[in-house]
């Protein structure tokens, strides 16, 4: 499972075209997707479950895994790889219990949210806000690089995703401090050069 460059976007992140924009990430080395159609001004009902299954294409074709976030009534219609849920979406366990086969990834903010989460059950961990962002409304306060460090240490095997503020300039450093991969939203929607900034994404 390679997580490396771990890119999440929703038509509300997007000032074009959500697929010429994933196209493009995919075409420039991106390894895991996931469709986060969430928040003011994103598509819903039959028009989300459209959106999702051109971008889930795209993926297939470029070989990127491809997780939906919280959205389970997404999981099978999109032959998802696997879900990413937060700390007030559905239960792991349940999830778990649902989907045994895929690959789910949680959430974690801070020490007491980890300490009361199966951890055993995710195949992976999202840790952050790592720094300040703004393109989730509901971010936890950023916890910066410690929070990826005290993870590594606590959980050597599991594999980490650092999330949250990570642009060209400090993704490095993210990597760096222990984390597998690095998931951005706006270092790529926002940006005038897609293939450089994923590429920078190490």
């Amino acid at each position: 499972m390679n997580l490396r460059k771990y890119f999440i976007m929703g038509s509300q992140n997007c000032d074009r075209k959500p697929e010429d924009i994933l196209e493009e990430a995919a075409k420039a080395g991106i390894t895991a997707f996931q469709f986060r159609e969430k928040g003011e001004g994103s598509l819903t009902g039959k028009e989300k479950l459209a959106l999702g299954q051109r971008l889930r294409d795209i993926c297939a074709r470029h070989n990127v895994l491809f997780f939906v976030n919280d959205d389970l009534d997404l999981v099978e219609p999109l032959e998802a790889d696997g879900l990413h849920i937060g700390q007030d979406d559905m239960p792991l366990e349940k999830a778990r219990e649902i989907y045994p086969d895929k690959k789910i990834g949680l959430s974690v903010s801070n020490q007491a949210e980890v300490d009361n989460s199966p951890v055993h059950l995710a195949d992976y961990l999202g840790a952050g806000s790592v720094f300040a962002t703004s393109s989730k409304d509901d971010a936890e306060q950023a916890v910066g690089l410690e929070w990826i460090k005290s993870l590594r240490q606590q959980y050597p095997d599991i594999p980490i995703v650092g999330i949250g503020g990570i642009t060209e300039k400090n993704a490095a450093s993210v990597i760096k401090a222990g984390a597998d991969g690095v998931a951005v939203i706006s270092a790529i929607t926002k940006t005038d050069n897609i293939e450089r900034a994923v590429k920078s994404l190490s």
